[in-house]
């Protein structure tokens, strides 16, 4: 078997940082995607940098780190990202209370500033005034996602990693270290393996019998080609569904649903929103569904007519425009905090994922996560370690197991 000293799972945007950091500290390193065309989170992402929204000490010091290493990071891959700060404009519905709404927002590092009717329509033009009450905006990062990813793997490749384009199917062990990775193809060897399939780490985790609080929902977006319509800025809405689907889904209690195909968690939700990138293709969603099966199957014409009607209240001029339907697995964590770190059972095992608005901080996320893996103690990777799901899941076990 070909040996490295790290393995990573995943290549997309979280995944390719991580390689390419590990690799920038003189590890060995293969990373192993299944596609060869992405169909990922990262490749149907809005691109969104929310640098402006963290809440904690940890948060806020990873976001300023993110953004920074964002201004900077086409320098360094060379090669493009398409970073820019544009209007980040967050509808209220009409019908809310725009204060109310501005409040839930002042605790975060940048608070957004809130917009009456007429202001947000100076603004954002495309706007259809009487469907809002207001609106809420903050300066907001953006990227290509995909142009990003590029970028990372091509640094990586120049660093002297490996890329293959193989799935994964296995772990080898020797007793509880995790020495290797199976693929469909072969077997590789490895001092350390990653975990940074997005959505698709619940299962890889699950078959090495590890419950770490990683779970997903199925995004569903919109993708027009160039064209001549002009949005100036990213439209979102104010409350966010999708933060309540997410946190309602993954309490403890419903991990039983998780486990066995064909459930679905809670009904689905939408978000409407859009974003445009220097192409002049838009990304119109989000409908999200939190399916237990990874390979569900929806009914894409009734999505499809959902995010349209969505969309349509809020930029009519967007609604019928010419789109492909895409769906894609989103990750996200059981606290709305990344999983990153080595699992304490299993020597050799490790998670970077769980990311449900990955874009602003992976950078710095991955960076932390190298140096950690090159013997620097880093507070938040402890912080963000995955053991505190393990033993979460441990003493849940144990309670049933006492009243059986």
């Amino acid at each position: 078997m070909k040996s490295y000293d790290w393995i990573v799972v995943g290549g997309g945007i979280t995944g390719a940082a991580v390689s390419y950091e590990l690799a920038k500290k003189g590890f060995s390193v293969l990373l192993l995607e299944r596609d060869a065309i992405a169909h990922n989170g990262t490749r149907f992402s809005y691109g969104g940098l929310a640098y402006w929204s963290g809440t904690t000490d940890l948060t806020r010091e990873l976001c300023a780190e993110g953004i920074e290493r964002h201004r900077n990071l086409s320098a360094e891959l060379e090669a493009g990202t398409e970073f820019r700060e544009l209007d980040l404009l967050l509808t209220i519905d009409a019908g809310t209370d725009p204060e109310k709404v501005a409040a839930n927002y002042a605790h975060f590092a940048i608070p957004p500033q809130l917009l009456s009717v007429a202001e947000a329509g100076e603004l954002e033009p495309l706007l259809n005034k009487s469907a809002i009450a207001g609106a809420l905006t903050v300066r907001h990062g953006h990227i290509s996602p995909t142009a990003t990813n590029i970028a990372y793997c091509q640094g990586f490749v120049r660093l002297g990693g490996t890329i293959e384009i193989a799935e994964v199917i296995g772990l080898i062990a020797e007793g509880n270290r995790i020495s290797g990775v199976q693929t469909v193809r072969e077997s590789y060897a490895c001092e350390n393996a990653v975990i940074c399939a997005g959505g698709w780490s619940r299962s890889l985790l699950k078959a090495a019998g590890i419950s770490a609080g990683v779970y997903f929902s199925r995004a569903e977006i919109l993708e027009t080609a160039p064209v001549d319509l002009k949005l100036r800025t990213l439209v979102m809405p104010a409350v966010l569904k999708r933060f309540e689907l997410e946190a309602e889904s993954s309490k403890i209690e419903l991990d039983f649903l998780w486990d066995k195909p064909g459930n679905e968690l809670l009904p689905p939700i939408l978000d409407s929103g859009a974003i445009q990138f220097n192409d002049g293709s838009l990304r119109i969603g989000q409908l999200s569904r939190t399916l237990s099966d990874l390979n569900a199957k929806v009914d894409r014409k009734t999505s499809e007519t959902a995010i349209r009607a969505g969309i349509g209240k809020v930029l009519p001029d967007a609604a019928n425009l010419p789109a492909t339907w895409h769906d894609c697995i989103v990750a996200f964590s059981a606290d709305k905090l990344p999983i990153v770190g080595e699992i304490g059972s299993r020597p050799g095992f490790h998670v970077f994922s769980g990311l449900s608005n990955p874009l602003a901080i992976v950078p710095a996320l991955a960076e932390r996560f190298a140096n950690s893996a090159a013997g620097s103690k880093d507070w938040a990777i402890e912080i963000l370690s995955p053991n505190r799901f393990v033993e979460e899941g441990r003493r849940k076990k144990e309670e049933g197991r006492r009243k059986k």
